[in-house]
């Protein structure tokens, strides 16, 4: 069976565009499944997993690095950057904060749950957009 590497690179552009964690894909008999944490081929034979070692953003191919101290979501859910719509957002890049200071507010089951910061610094960068989805440890903010 000859795998056709333009449909896995595709179906991996998806995972990051869409920010999905998981996406399979059928054709007749051959399943392809690809996920952040691995890979799948299926067809009707014993399953092959292939590691994704590299996360494709900008269309670079290098792993992007992050410098200074992330602070990550401790549920999953929806991030929010303000208390309400057309509220003042929480945290600005280049605004300065202080440990416990609310960053961000991540829904879930219709609950709102604050996001304190765990250290003091100024917000280099904001890792997630206002209601995107975001998973447990996943990056919201980092700082300086």
């Amino acid at each position: 069976m000859k795998i056709d590497k333009k449909i896995i690179k595709e179906l991996s552009d998806y995972l990051n565009e869409f920010n999905l964690t998981e996406l399979e894909y059928t054709v007749k008999d051959t399943k392809i499944k690809v996920s952040k944490n691995n890979s799948s081929i299926n067809n009707q034979s014993p399953t092959s997993n292939i590691n994704q070692n590299k996360i494709f953003k900008n269309n670079s191919n290098e792993i992007p690095k992050k410098n200074g101290i992330e602070i990550t979501s401790p549920i999953i859910g929806t991030a929010y950057h303000a208390p309400e719509p057309g509220a003042k957002k929480f945290v600005e890049v280049g605004k300065k904060i202080k440990k416990g200071d609310t960053i961000m507010i991540v829904e879930a089951m219709k609950t709102m749950n604050h996001v304190p910061s765990s250290a003091d610094g100024k917000v280099k960068e904001i890792c997630v957009q206002d209601g995107q989805p975001v998973e447990f440890g996943q990056t919201l903010i980092i700082l300086e």
